[in-house]
């Protein structure tokens, strides 16, 4: 998109200035505005035309049955759905009783402009109505950081050549028509009208709708207040029904003149609390937006974003486009975990309703390791939800005939959501990502009560899962067999190199923090047997490898299946799983995203540098990325072996994975882990960075097509600077107490405001490996 003529790039802002309604599906996908807990998608202010209406309240859902040909034990029964919520976005004008609708009329000018460091999106436009009246309209949104449950417009209209009568209606909508999506009758159904009214109120400038989804019996509550800025006479009324509540102003407008409407939205929702408690809740987030006003809430947002950029921006010099998509990106992956607060960070945030609205393994292997260095509050929150769910995990382990807890390839609530495949149910490396998660934010954080408290709960059940799946051979070696990997084109495979790595770690981590905390663990029912089960699993962990080779094997036998047929496969038939039977792409070394060049990544420790380079060299024709998960770690790998424009190559497919639409989805929402990704490849490819028993390590390389990279993060309650330029590195403590660092092995102790430089190694030309034909990543410049 952002090669589209109608937008331009700058580098703290997306702005889009002319309306295409041929991209508005997607630009209301990129015009989003979230907090974690509240989304709305970017539509425009009156609601029409639009490509899908969109207000989400994170954990809201709705159920529905999941349909199989057969039944079978073990099967989820039903399954969980997104829904759009009550609409407190709408605000409606008419223009001398014509209704401001931008296909009809003329349109002299129309921008949107979505402000990266204001949080704000901006809208303006001149209309000609088909009366020839011409009104210039202005409006701001925002879904505050803040205040969690508030979201926010301001709206004005001027008249510009001729007096005219407006009208502003300003709706609170339930059960809006949505464009059908989805191909089972029984979901759409589900969908077409979710929510029961239960109670509708209008007083004034106040509105407000309560009601409760039909089957999940959660109860959503919104409520909007208004302050009004006109000519006199300007005159108000209210009204409400079930499914509408309207504020409506009449103004009569001469030239020069304006009329302005500010409208707060508050959310809530619960499964237990009252009618009467739903609706008190939304008031009382009512009373506190208003005690701040308008302009109180503007500076809230940008206090809020002010100090997240301080201690998270990352600059790039050489590349405008990647500028503006790394910050996009971070943007857009705090919108979605900011305030989720022990919810979920679903695989399209709140920006759509894609995936069902579902979190999958995205949150912790992709996501949170970008929250942990910028944001970490919402890291513990996400981890905290994890642990909230640990009932219907530890229940799911159980009906699979397995110890601790078997974590859901796909929820909103905690329950496992995906109906029976191969590649959902036998994807136990969510468990090992929840740990990896928990490690991750307690050695970046140093936060021991949250271990005590979360950690070690997290990291017993996930590890008392492996030692229950996985068994030891007559040999002494443990094995895990029947589980897919992250390739989801190998499935029911035993010995996928990435799942027992990450379960090798997981269990020597539960291991190591149940000695930490020995009561905790004693409460858990931790002995030292159990202790030191999960140790000799994880040290006798088998990992499959060819000699003849000299490679790693993504799962045992991998490297004597029949390789794909690339050189017969048309560049059409990508993604292979819509055009190719799973049972086809099973029994072939064909890969659809990273997954034993993962493990080179998030298990880098395993590896010597000449693996690294082979395995690398051995996958890449083979992977395929039919998956947005694929890019960034691919671009790590080929930044850590020194394939640094292929990196590059990679890091730019990630950024752009939604501002030019790679995938041809943009339209059902971002794609979260795509976008964190883009800060990966960035810190932990370019950068070097990697998270090691002894602390941070850097092993910085910048490619040729980059001048300059400067990344913050947040360690151990410090900020740390890294700036990186072709020949040199330079480490800045910015505040906080020495800490010592890693530059290719060597420590460096840094004090607050000494920074250190050091010289990044050259490295000598190497030959770029091979991807399967039509596959290559576009190269850049």
């Amino acid at each position: 998109m952002i090669t589209h003529t109608s937008y331009a790039v700058e580098p703290w802002t997306l702005r889009e200035h002319e309306l295409d309604t041929g991209l508005l599906p997607q630009s209301e996908s990129v015009f989003a505005l979230s907090n974690g807990h509240v989304g709305w998608r970017g539509n425009l202010d009156e609601g029409e035309p639009h490509g899908l209406p969109g207000s989400y309240l994170n954990g809201v859902y709705e159920t529905h049955p999941l349909p199989y040909a057969e039944a079978g034990y073990g099967y989820p029964e039903s399954g969980q759905t997104v829904i759009d919520v009550t609409n407190g976005k709408i605000i409606r004008l008419l223009v001398d009783d014509e209704p401001f609708d931008l296909r009809y009329g003329r349109v002299l000018r129309h921008e949107r402009v979505l402000d990266l460091r204001a949080g704000v999106l901006r809208r303006s436009c001149e209309w000609v109505s088909p009366a020839g009246r011409t009104v210039r309209v202005r409006s701001t949104r925002l879904v505050s950081f803040t205040q969690r449950a508030i979201a926010a417009v301001a709206y004005e209209v001027e008249a510009v050549d001729a007096p005219v009568r407006v009208v502003v209606q300003s709706e609170l909508v339930a059960n809006e028509q949505l464009p059908t999506a989805s191909g089972d009758p029984r979901t759409a159904a589900v969908l077409q009208s979710p929510l029961a009214a239960e109670e509708h109120h209008a007083q004034g400038p106040r509105l407000r709708l309560v009601h409760r989804t039909r089957t999940s019996g959660l109860r959503v509550g919104v409520a909007a207040d208004h302050v009004v800025d006109g000519p006199e006479p300007t005159r108000t009324s209210s009204e409400s029904g079930d499914d509408v509540a309207r504020f409506t102003v009449t103004s009569l407008l001469r030239p020069g003149e304006r009329l302005r409407v500010e409208k707060s939205v508050a959310h809530g929702w619960s499964g237990v609390r009252s009618l009467p408690a739903v609706g008190d809740q939304v008031e009382a987030a009512l009373a506190a937006a208003a005690s701040v006003g308008w302009q109180g809430l503007v500076d809230e947002q940008r206090e809020y974003l002010d100090d997240f950029w301080a201690r998270a921006d990352v600059e790039v010099d050489g590349d405008e486009q990647i500028q503006q998509a790394v910050r996009f990106a971070l943007f857009h992956v705090l919108q979605a975990g900011a305030r989720a607060e022990r919810r979920a960070i679903p695989a399209k945030g709140l920006t759509g309703s894609g995936y069902d609205g579902h979190a999958f393994w995205d949150t912790e292997m992709f996501v949170l390791p970008l929250l942990t260095y910028t944001a970490p509050d919402a890291v513990a929150e996400a981890l905290r939800w994890r642990q909230a769910t640990l009932p219907a995990a530890r229940e799911r382990a159980a009906q699979l005939g397995l110890a601790g807890a078997a974590f859901p390839w796909r929820t909103i609530e905690g329950k496992e959501g995906s109906a029976y495949w191969p590649a959902g149910t036998a994807a136990f490396h969510v468990n090992a990502g929840i740990a990896d998660a928990v490690v991750r934010y307690c050695a970046a954080t140093g936060d021991t009560g949250f271990e005590r408290d979360t950690g070690v709960e997290l990291l017993a059940e996930t590890a008392r899962l492996w030692r229950s799946l996985g068994h030891h051979d007559s040999h002494g070696a443990f094995h895990i067999d029947g589980v897919t990997g992250p390739d989801e084109y190998s499935a029911i495979a035993n010995d996928n190199t990435y799942t027992n790595l990450m379960a090798r770690a997981n269990l020597l981590a539960a291991a190591d923090a149940a000695e930490r905390h020995r009561d905790r663990a004693a409460e858990l029912g931790v002995d030292e047997e159990e202790s030191a089960g999960w140790r000799d699993a994880a040290e006798a962990m088998h990992v499959p490898y060819n000699k003849e080779l000299g490679v790693h094997e993504q799962h045992a036998g991998f490297t004597r299946l029949q390789r794909w047929d690339f050189a017969a496969t048309r560049p059409d038939q990508y993604p292979l799983l819509l055009h190719f039977p799973y049972f086809d792409l099973y029994r072939k070394q064909v890969v659809k995203q990273a997954d034993l060049v993962l493990a080179l990544y998030t298990c880098s420790g395993f590896f010597d540098e000449e693996h690294m380079e082979r395995d690398f060299a051995y996958y890449e024709p083979l992977t395929v990325r039919d998956s947005s998960l694929s890019a960034c770690a691919q671009a790590v790998v080929a930044a850590r072996t020194g394939h640094l424009n292929l990196a590059y190559d990679y890091l730019v497919e990630a950024a752009l994975m939604d501002l030019e639409d790679l995938e041809d989805n943009t339209r059902d929402g971002l794609h979260i882990a795509s976008l964190a990704g883009t800060w990966t490849a960035l810190v932990a490819g370019f950068g070097g960075m990697r998270q090691t028993g002894e602390g941070l390590e850097f092993t910085p390389r910048l490619p040729e097509k980059l001048r300059r990279l400067a990344f913050c993060l947040r360690v151990r309650g410090r900020c740390l600077r890294v700036e990186l330029r072709a020949t040199a590195v330079t480490y800045t403590l910015l505040s906080g107490e020495p800490l010592t660092v890693r530059h290719y092995g060597e420590p460096l102790a840094l004090a607050a405001g000494e920074p250190r430089s050091r010289e990044v190694p050259r490295t000598g030309p190497r030959q770029t490996p091979d991807q399967p034909p039509h596959r290559r990543p576009n190269a850049r410049g």
